[in-house]
């Protein structure tokens, strides 16, 4: 996107940072322990593929959780929201929605399709007034709650 076009730009995390102590670790690995034991209970022996599905699982969100988030540069333009170089037409989004959760506040793009996914993008509260301007000359703007799969991983701590 050309310099010209763009209106806005900004530097943000990717996603939130929520600390785990050992007892998260502890639990997931108890958890896992749990299922895999129900996992024998409920199919028998036979369940081994499961049950390699459950490790496999662990070690991921393991690693996932334990690696630190990328900074993303963001830009916003006429056309869209650009993330690096990947572009979010405003025309494939039928409204957006801001939230803030835990002082860290974020734009969510809510999807014209009827499956498609919201997209959340974490902005400076420095920036906030122009960013959402912008992004309000654009698109309709609606209360947005934090979906299921939102709460989810802030109950978890991902």
């Amino acid at each position: 996107m050309a310099d010209k076009d763009t209106l806005v730009n900004w530097d943000a995390q990717e996603y939130m940072v929520r600390e785990k102590g050992s007892g998260w670790y502890v639990l997931l690995v108890v958890v896992a322990l749990a299922a895999m034991g129900l996992a024998i209970l409920l199919m028998g022996w036979g369940a081994w593929s499961f049950e390699i599905l459950i490790v496999v699982s662990v070690i991921a969100l393991i690693v996932y959780s334990k690696r630190p988030p990328r900074v993303l540069h963001y830009s916003l333009s006429k056309k869209g929201l650009s993330e690096g170089n990947k572009l979010y037409a405003f025309s494939e989004y039928k409204s957006f929605g801001v939230l803030k959760d835990d002082g860290r506040f974020s734009i969510v793009l809510v999807p014209k399709k009827r499956f498609g996914g919201r997209v959340t993008v974490y902005f400076p509260e420095a920036q906030g007034e122009q960013i959402v301007d912008m992004f309000g000359a654009r698109l309709p703007m609606e209360t947005v709650e934090p979906d299921f799969i939102d709460k989810m991983v802030k109950f978890l701590r991902i």
